[in-house]
């Protein structure tokens, strides 16, 4: 992309909706001044190269009706003190990358001048009621009307003024979805408590790329440009600071095309929004949610599996470990243990269901796979009636060496508690059967399923922050 000058920035004619009417940013070849980064050290070139649409404005001709190539959306909370270097400084790189463009502005309730700031530096500003950081990208990703989207905080701490090097993969179409990534590039001093820097942010990335198969280098970058068909094939939904996570999650589940670029991370102007545990909590606690094999099903196979194999081994009789002997108390603990193991799985089968019907599952993975292919209603009905039917033969055994005994003292401990074990996890799992299939076809057990309603707000999205 050629380096132009700065942007004429004008109203369209049409009207739009939003405050500051419908500001377009336009490429101009007449050398106007430019803009460095706001709050930093970068040189600019003099003035804020910004025209008001006059028709004497210098304006190339047909510039305000050729469709616009990029829309910048920022989220905005009492950002005062940044928002409008943050505009112009936007307005600068889409001029530098000599590309017709919008500035979109998603004001979310502030109570100071934050939106005057951002209307007078040109921005298109759009209104959301709802707070939270997610609701307010997603108000901008829906007034945008680029072809592509690029999102960054408006508090001072990413260059907008290189938004160029940022979309230029997806310009290339090597790319569906860029990150731009902090942890590959330079953050700046002062920019990242070290909390973030050496905790919070590598902890929650290496959880996300081992969850979800990925190998981001900072999932938690809040710069970023993707397509609008990029936008419509992830369909983001969450409120609050999740999107960020989520936006990761689905690009890789919509199998876009993803690239990453090196980025320079600032300090940011104003004060921070962030609840460091709180918001982390958050992110954790959304990819743990949409991760059930690794939540449930890995630990209750594992904990099923140790839990059988602990009750057969001790069946015998004691099991001397040569420093300590294991006898009837541990072949109660493994009974437990292999119960509430194939409970845990259950429940990640459950959640597996429910994410996929919701449409929030991503790829599936062994051994969901393989109980996808296997499952029927039948078929866990069954194999229910077998493990339950194993425990009461196992019963009956006892019973009658009982009797055999004239109902006298009886040393079968082991045997009931295994059989008491079978029958327990077969119950559990003809019932749950029906639970599966009601969940994952419906009662009438087609594979179509109604599409899920919007989720509705529900209150815990928190306000728009800035990023981890």
């Amino acid at each position: 992309m050629g380096e132009l000058g700065a942007a004429a920035l004008g109203a369209r004619p049409d009207g739009a909706a939003g405050r500051g009417g419908d500001n377009v940013v336009a490429p101009r070849g007449d050398g106007g001044a430019g803009l460095g980064h706001p709050g930093t050290g970068y040189p600019g070139t003099g003035g804020p190269g910004l025209d008001s649409g006059r028709p004497d404005s210098g304006r190339p001709a047909g510039a305000l009706s050729a469709p616009i190539e990029i829309s910048v959306v920022m989220p905005c909370l009492n950002e005062e003190q940044s928002v409008g270097q943050c505009v112009a400084a936007a307005v600068t790189g889409l001029a530098k990358a000599g590309v017709h463009g919008e500035v979109v502005v998603v004001d979310n309730g502030s109570t100071d001048a934050s939106v005057a700031v951002a209307t007078a530096a040109g921005a298109r500003v759009v209104p959301e009621r709802r707070r939270g950081y997610g609701n307010a990208y997603r108000a901008g990703f829906a007034a945008a009307r680029g072809r592509v989207i690029v999102m960054g905080d408006s508090d001072g701490s990413y260059d907008f003024t290189q938004l160029g090097d940022l979309v230029e993969p997806l310009t290339a179409g090597r790319a569906d979805y860029v990150l731009g990534s902090r942890f590959a590039g330079t953050i700046l001093p002062g920019a990242m408590p070290p909390l973030h820097r050496y905790v919070g942010n590598p902890v929650l990335t290496w959880v996300l790329n081992r969850l979800f198969g990925l190998r981001s280098s900072d999932a938690h970058s809040g710069m970023r440009a993707f397509t609008a068909d990029a936008r419509d094939r992830m369909a983001p939904r969450c409120e609050g600071m999740e999107l960020a996570s989520e936006l990761v999650i689905a690009a890789a589940r919509a199998e876009l095309r993803i690239a990453e670029v090196p980025i320079v991370y600032h300090p940011r102007l104003g004060s921070s929004k962030l609840h460091s545990l709180r918001d982390g909590w958050r992110h954790l606690r959304f990819m743990l949610m949409l991760a059930p094999r690794h939540l449930f099903v890995l630990p209750g196979l594992t904990m099923l599996v140790l839990g059988v194999a602990g009750q057969l081994a001790l069946l015998p009789g004691a099991l001397n470990l040569g420093w300590h002997a294991l006898d009837t108390h541990f072949s109660v603990l493994f009974a437990l243990i292999a119960i509430l193991g194939w409970q845990v799985t259950l429940l990640g089968l459950f959640a597996h269901a429910h994410n996929a019907a919701a449409g929030w599952a991503g790829r599936a993975r062994w051994p969901i796979t393989w109980i996808e292919r296997s499952f029927s209603l039948e078929r866990g009905l069954l194999a229910g009636a077998a493990l339950f039917t194993v425990g009461l033969v196992i019963d009956l055994v006892v019973l009658t060496r009982w009797l055999e005994n004239d109902l006298g003292p009886l040393d079968e401990l082991r045997p009931a508690l295994l059989a008491m074990t079978s029958m327990i996890v077969g119950a559990q799992t003809a019932f749950s059967s029906f639970l599966l299939r009601l969940i994952s076809t419906g009662p009438s057990g087609s594979s179509s399923r109604a599409a899920a309603p919007t989720p509705v707000p529900d209150g815990d999205a928190g306000p728009a922050r800035d990023t981890v």
